[in-house]
């Protein structure tokens, strides 16, 4: 797994994780930003890296494999992980692996593991798998309808059906089944870090059943209401939004 470094120069340290069906530029946006004050690791996941062949794993191998790079790399300590959709998914056992100190870990919109029987689980992973595998046959003009209540441009939509096109199905499979049903640790391990719960405003309703999940397994949480820019809109939409909150989350 590629990992992207800007801003070296800085003493604080950010790990930023994507969502899916996107690259690793998902964050091109907030880079420049970011990079002025903090330390950036951007990894390109596997599946949806185009310099790398590879397959997407599972949520719990890439954080395995996140926390055991940064450990290698000799560091110390993060100020934040931040994973948006399923990529907050993976920061939340990069947070839950405790192979280095983590001040701050962001879930925006994060996905958390479905409390359902295993048959229900395959079902649902089906139809999330048929709805991408038909989004990459259908290219934009689908995708403009499946989307059309998000403030996402036509070459946004394009972004994504070149990145649905890229994909093995092999690696779409892998992150809907994983995404479902990655294990958390069960008991919960005791951590420092502080764990935050981003969701846009309309989007209760869809992400319903993680914010439950995070309130029973983690209270400790802090919730924050976004405004409303469809989900995992925010660093696409809002850039300086997203700055201003990761550099407040101290505050």
């Amino acid at each position: 797994m590629t990992i992207h470094e800007f801003g070296t120069e800085n003493t604080e340290i950010i790990l930023l994780i994507h969502p899916s069906v996107v690259k690793w530029d998902y964050f091109e946006n907030v880079i420049p930003l970011l990079e002025k004050k903090y330390h950036l690791l951007v990894p390109a996941l596997p599946g949806y890296d185009f310099d790398n062949d590879s397959d997407f794993t599972s949520v719990e191998q890439i954080a395995s494999d996140l926390n055991v790079w940064m450990k290698a790399q000799g560091y110390t300590e993060l100020y934040a992980v931040y994973g948006c959709s399923m990529g907050g998914s993976v920061a939340l056992l990069v947070a839950l692996g405790q192979l280095i100190k983590i001040k701050h870990c962001v879930m925006d919109g994060g996905i958390t593991p479905y409390q359902l029987p295993w048959i229900v689980t395959r079902f649902i992973a089906l139809k999330d798998y048929l709805m991408m595998m038909i989004g990459r046959t259908g290219g934009v003009g689908l995708l403009e309808k499946a989307f059309a209540t998000d403030e996402y441009t036509k070459e946004d939509l394009q972004y994504v059906a070149d990145v649905l096109r890229h994909c093995s199905r092999k690696t779409l499979w892998r992150t809907f089944d994983s995404c479902n049903n990655y294990k958390v640790p069960d008991p919960v391990p005791a951590i420092d870090t502080k764990l935050h719960y981003w969701y846009t405003n309309g989007e209760e309703k869809e992400r319903k059943q993680d914010i439950a999940y995070i309130k029973s397994k983690f209270p400790q949480t802090e919730f924050t209401v976004l405004p409303e820019l469809g989900h995992a809109g925010l660093v696409l939409l809002k850039p300086e939004l997203f700055e201003q909150m990761i550099s407040e989350l101290s505050d």
